[in-house]
């Protein structure tokens, strides 16, 4: 059953979402996906992932409440909510979005507030996800990264920094719509005062919960070279690399059918989450 859902995080701050309950059910897993930069939940393989997912797990995926996305659902007609998109807007809806489900605030939820909650996080999404359990690691079971950034402030260029610090405002252009969205000083702003706590790679010796990283073996160098020091730094996090997976594990958008590569991944995810003993380091 795919049922979908909204939480009013404040004023026009909406996160919107969908519910996927276990095929099997019930499960005492629910896996929370985080989408990355310039993504959102029904992006590509997105929805084939959650229901994959949903044959052995309940799943949310859900869009953050300033990713640009508004209430159609997939195209950006909110791109002045996506210029201000800061790490710490998405921590905030994460972290309400965990709230509502441990309290069972909304009638979807109920029975699932005792769930063992893992996070996977794509790209930018990995990002938030480590950083979210890092912070509070009493709320989840355990981590998967796909693809995952590891600094956060890596996913601009440097003449985006500038600008954003000099002008007030910065542009990315959005390679498939060619929608130059716009990004807002608020948001170095944001990694400038929170610089030691989005220090990834340094925070990851006090992990506490289990984390896989997956990731392609075409995937971006930046990134590889990130999941690489985050390794050497915290030896404890589990590692896969798939034979074949760029950045979308092969994927594209609009969905044309999956991959071996994202197979992989999923799969591995699957085994992660309902293997026992997967919620230490």
């Amino acid at each position: 059953m795919n049922s979908s859902f909204q939480i009013e995080v404040g004023s026009e701050r909406i996160i919107r979402g969908n519910l996927l309950l276990a095929e099997v059910n019930p499960s005492p897993i629910t896996l929370i996906i985080c989408h990355g930069y310039k993504g959102y939940k029904d992006w590509g393989f997105f929805p084939y992932a959650a229901g994959s997912f949903a044959k052995h797990v309940n799943v949310i995926i859900f869009n953050f409440s300033h990713n640009g996305v508004g209430a159609l659902g997939d195209s950006f007609d909110e791109l002045e909510k996506f210029a201000r998109n800061t790490y710490a807007r998405e921590l905030e809806d994460l972290d309400v979005l965990i709230k509502s489900l441990r309290k069972e605030k909304d009638p979807l939820f109920s029975g699932l507030g005792n769930s063992r909650i893992y996070l996977l996080g794509h790209s930018r999404g990995g990002a938030v996800a480590l950083l979210y359990g890092l912070d509070q690691p009493e709320e989840i079971s355990g981590i998967v990264t796909w693809n995952g950034v590891t600094e956060p402030e890596g996913i601009f260029t440097k003449q985006q920094v500038e600008q954003m610090r000099q002008e007030g405002r910065s542009y990315v252009e959005n390679a498939r719509t060619k929608q130059q969205m716009p990004l807002d000083v608020e948001i170095i702003e944001d990694l400038d005062l929170n610089k030691e706590r989005y220090n990834l790679i340094q925070r990851s010796k006090g992990l506490e919960i289990a984390v896989l990283a997956i990731q392609g073996d075409e995937d971006f160098e930046r990134l590889k070279r990130g999941r690489k020091d985050l390794l050497n730094n915290q030896p404890a996090i589990r590692q896969l690399t798939v034979a074949g997976g760029n950045h979308t594990f092969g994927t594209v958008h609009p969905f044309r059918g999956t991959t071996e590569a994202l197979e992989t991944a999923i799969a591995e995810t699957v085994a992660f989450m309902v293997q026992p003993n997967t919620d230490k380091v």
